[in-house]
């Protein structure tokens, strides 16, 4: 496996387990419509939380949420009208965003909750 593919896996596995501890039910990871592919879908006081993670090894080649374009934030919108439509679904949703750097200095993450407001 590519070790920018290891990364993003662990960065994901870092958001989930930092999700759970805020309280968070986990519906579904990695949830893929067309293009699109949403890393954590959850749940949390009656709001579904489509969350988008960035994993970094260094925050030389800017904040992870640079790499959030505004095509992908289409295809994320998308995505998560699909899951509620197939799923029967009558949330609220909100699109959140965790950003990681994971690096031998250390890991730090930093959670945005309404994401797309900041973007």
């Amino acid at each position: 496996m590519a070790e920018h593919n290891k990364l993003g896996e662990e960065g994901e596995k870092l958001a989930v387990g930092l999700l759970h501890k805020k309280g968070y039910e986990i519906l579904a990871t990695n949830y893929r419509f067309q293009k699109a592919e949403v890393d954590i879908i959850a749940l949390k006081d009656e709001t579904l939380v489509a969350v988008e993670v960035k994993t970094r090894s260094t925050p030389d080649f800017g904040d992870p949420r640079e790499f959030l374009k505004p095509a992908q934030i289409k295809r994320l919108v998308e995505a998560i009208d699909h899951f509620i439509e197939v799923k029967g679904l009558d949330y609220e949703v909100r699109f959140d965003f965790i950003g990681i750097i994971k690096n031998k200095l250390g890991t730090r993450l930093e959670h945005i909750e309404d994401a797309f407001l900041h973007f």
